[in-house]
């Protein structure tokens, strides 16, 4: 078996790691997997380094976390209905792109009625809005439409989304624990084919995901993608 790349960052490190280890099968459906503990010990690396490694596979729907005793690798049925959360700017950077994004809103706000429902929140209490313009090498890419709760990520507006994504921010400030999906074609608002520099009746890529802890709806967010510049793939062996 091949060892993890140096060049990745240590989570990612990890995370190959453990992910290699479960496409060989040497834990099998249901097995519990080594403890955090053991993994920082082995990798030489901090326990939020592990536990960002083990909440990205078990978004992926690659292991089952059980709080207090332990990660377990998942049935497999479950890896072929999951698409993996990943930050935009690590996609650009891998293509060996540059990432910059355009914030064009970062305020806080009443959440109406039907947001409020989304987020598990009263209607009219305050959430936490964005609008950012991500672009790869100038070109825009994706309009980034999403609001928080601010119980999970109090300090969402205090940062330079200029720096960093609100994807990259939110894995380090949240428990992920699931997410859900809804991925359509269509045409974008007025406001987003002005974002994107694109014809009114472009075909687009949307993507609505929202993210959830354990105890409450951390975040929801609608991406939009020029059906001309973006694509989603992946692959499945089970």
């Amino acid at each position: 078996m091949s060892s993890p790349s140096p060049r990745l960052a240590p989570y990612a490190q990890v995370k190959q790691y453990l992910k290699q280890r479960l496409a060989t099968g040497d834990w099998p459906p249901g097995q519990l997997m080594p403890s955090e503990a053991e993994l920082v010990a082995q990798f030489g690396v901090s326990r939020m380094t592990v536990n960002r490694a083990l909440r990205e596979l078990q978004a992926e729907g690659l292991v089952d976390r059980v709080q207090g005793v332990g990660t377990f690798a998942a049935a497999l049925h479950k890896v072929s209905s999951t698409l993996t959360l990943r930050d935009l700017h690590e996609e650009i950077a891998e293509r060996g792109h540059r990432h910059d994004a355009q914030v064009v809103a970062q305020e806080q706000v009443a959440a109406p009625e039907a947001l409020a429902a989304q987020l598990g929140v009263a209607p009219g209490s305050p959430v936490f809005h964005t609008l950012i313009v991500h672009r790869e090498n100038g070109v825009p890419l994706q309009c980034e439409d999403r609001y928080v709760n601010p119980a999970c990520a109090p300090g969402y507006l205090a940062q330079d989304f200029s720096r960093t994504t609100p994807t990259h921010y939110l894995f380090q400030a949240t428990a992920l624990w699931r997410a859900q999906y809804a991925i359509e074609a269509g045409r974008p608002t007025a406001e987003e084919a002005r974002l994107l520099a694109i014809a009114a009746d472009e075909p687009c890529l949307i993507i609505v995901r929202r993210t959830f802890s354990t105890e409450a709806a951390i975040t929801i967010a609608r991406l939009v993608h020029p059906g001309s510049r973006y694509g989603v793939e992946g692959q499945f062996t089970p």
